[in-house]
């Protein structure tokens, strides 16, 4: 009498593991989000701000080095992942407070976790939500995606066509591998993170002999730039080999 009550309990376990799966990235999402908050890093996303604030900054980095990195990345997940404004102000402020190497590591590891929680709430928890308001930006780019996802996805890294929050959602409506996401997210944000990270790793001294910091056309710097267009046209190969590969044999012959 017992054996059917088992199986009957059986199917309705499943569902709600399944239902607490799809929720814990956007569970996670709202943690960091209360971190991020209550870390005072918001507080920190403007240039003004860093500079009233630089020198309590580095007296506690020098004070808590591994406690202020650990924040630093949480918070900058929660930037990430949240979609939140300031990303590049918080990349100088990583150069600013860890240098040129450590920040640009701790920033790409931090976007990509950010950018890999909100892809898998759009794949999961957001589906509907994400659907309803990247309609247009899904047209444009699934042709992309199904041509080579990990190519035309590092292509939209290295060079932003589309906002960040967008090339985070939108290869979750398609057929892309997490592992495939996260690894092209993690290669394609590197020469960009390096560029505001390095700019941001010589603000202690312009702070101290109270210059302006302006940063708009940093990336289209010759030295930045130039690196950024050739890896991306690295990337594009597969994608214009398939393309011509495709024409070839599907031309009629003679």
């Amino acid at each position: 009498m017992q054996e059917p009550v088992k199986e009957a309990a059986a199917p309705g376990k499943a569902p709600a593991n399944s239902a607490r799966g799809r929720l814990w990235p956007l569970i996670a999402i709202l943690v960091l989000a209360v971190v991020f908050f209550a870390s005072g890093a918001h507080r920190y996303l403007s240039i003004d701000a860093l500079k009233e604030n630089y020198r309590q900054l580095e007296a506690f980095v020098a004070a808590h080095y591994f406690t202020a990195l650990l924040l630093y990345m949480l918070a900058y997940v929660a930037l990430a992942a949240l979609s939140l404004p300031g990303a590049s102000i918080m990349s100088m402020l990583g150069g600013f407070l860890f240098g040129a190497f450590a920040g640009t590591a701790a920033v790409v590891v931090s976007a990509t976790f950010g950018a890999t929680l909100i892809f898998l709430a759009a794949r999961t928890a957001l589906r509907e939500f994400f659907m309803a308001r990247a309609k247009g930006f899904i047209k444009k780019m699934e042709a992309g995606f199904s041509e080579n996802a990990f190519s035309y996805l590092l292509v939209l890294r290295l060079i932003p066509l589309f906002p960040f929050f967008i090339v985070n959602i939108v290869p979750a409506f398609s057929q892309i591998r997490t592992r495939t996401f996260v690894a092209a997210t993690l290669i394609g944000i590197i020469p960009g993170a390096f560029a505001f990270v390095s700019a941001g790793n010589g603000l202690g001294a312009i702070f101290a002999r109270d210059g302006d910091i302006k940063f708009s056309g940093l990336l289209l710097q010759p030295e930045i730039l130039t690196p950024i267009v050739a890896l991306s046209l690295l990337a594009l190969l597969p994608v214009i080999y398939r393309a011509l590969r495709s024409k070839r044999e599907t031309a009629p012959r003679s």
